[in-house]
């Protein structure tokens, strides 16, 4: 068994104007990598689009339906300062989300020890009922609920090391104590959540937050002293990855020194403490990350750590 890919041409269709961050391009950037001779062997499977039941079990459905109804003829729709739709919006926020399920049936079913959802938009910013930070719905958190509503699993944790605290996981796992949440992010960075008095119920969330032009070593310990003990002491039965690259040392949009290694060596551990608690089942799916070069350098250490499983 091995590590399975699930993309889809539709996600390039999403366009968010001249100058945006997070561009058509940076899925372009990933199909690069996976192309690459070491990858080039990884199955890839066709995200399929979520359904109006898959997103509303952690959105409200005036919500999903207010978002379906928005998505434009022609030009362009926002849904917030951040987050635009296009004509091809579409079938990209519906197959985001459901390319995290389909890995989440494909990695309990035994066909592939983990699974990664090559994307776009990312989702961790989105919250119950609103949108943010490029992220129209949270594909981490739907597939989580898929996991336990579906799957008959009762608890999913997410590890999410994106630069930008992940807002909407957080929200929508706060109050549910077999969901766990557990996120390093720079500090003081958008969205201004993700202190680290923001506990959730019985403990359930952890926010590590990072000062700005924090590298390795901050980041190693947060991980090693904190996140990695805590899920142990949570058993998860599934665990999920919001994988953000954009605390790479490249990216234009924070201030964090991360590299490539560092990426391998968060997704090495996490590979572990899964092969010890959740008999290796991992789903991640790829957030932030707006440098090219930066994100290629992450996407192939993460995609590197998680073949070796």
């Amino acid at each position: 068994m091995t590590t399975l890919i699930f993309t889809h041409p539709d996600c390039f269709a999403h366009d968010t104007g001249p100058g945006h961050p997070e561009a058509p391009e940076r899925l372009a950037v990933v199909w690069q990598v996976l192309d690459r001779p070491e990858f080039r062997d990884l199955e890839r499977r066709s995200a399929p689009e979520a359904d109006v039941e898959q997103l509303s079990r952690v959105h409200d459905r005036s919500y999903v339906d207010a978002v379906l109804a928005a998505v434009p003829a022609d030009g362009y729709r926002r849904l917030d300062g951040d987050t635009l739709l296009s004509p091809g919006s579409r079938g990209a926020i519906l197959r985001a989300a459901g390319s995290v399920c389909a890995a989440v049936d494909a990695v309990l079913a035994g066909e592939a020890t983990n699974a990664f959802c090559a994307v776009r938009p990312c989702g961790h910013h989105a919250e119950p009922a609103r949108a943010m930070g490029f992220c129209v719905f949270n594909n981490i958190a739907i597939g989580a609920e898929h996991a336990r509503k579906v799957h008959g699993l009762t608890r999913v944790a997410v590890v999410d090391f994106d630069v930008h605290h992940g807002n909407g996981t957080q929200a929508m796992f706060a109050d549910d104590p077999d969901l766990f949440f557990a996120s390093t992010h720079q500090s003081p960075l958008y969205p201004g959540t993700g202190n680290s008095w923001e506990r959730g119920v019985n403990g359930n969330i952890l926010n590590l937050p990072l000062e700005p032009y924090s590298g390795s070593v901050e980041f190693r310990q947060a991980v090693e002293r904190a996140i990695l003990p805590a899920l142990e002491a949570f058993q998860p039965e599934l665990l999920m990855i919001s994988a953000g690259f954009d605390a790479h040392k490249r990216d234009p949009l924070a201030q964090l020194g991360f590299t490539a290694e560092d990426f391998e060596w968060v997704t090495r551990k996490l590979v572990e403490l899964a092969d010890r608690v959740c008999g290796g089942r991992v789903v991640s799916a790829l957030e932030g990350g707006y440098d090219a070069t930066g994100l290629a350098e992450g996407c192939a250490a993460h995609l590197t750590a998680l073949m070796r499983a």
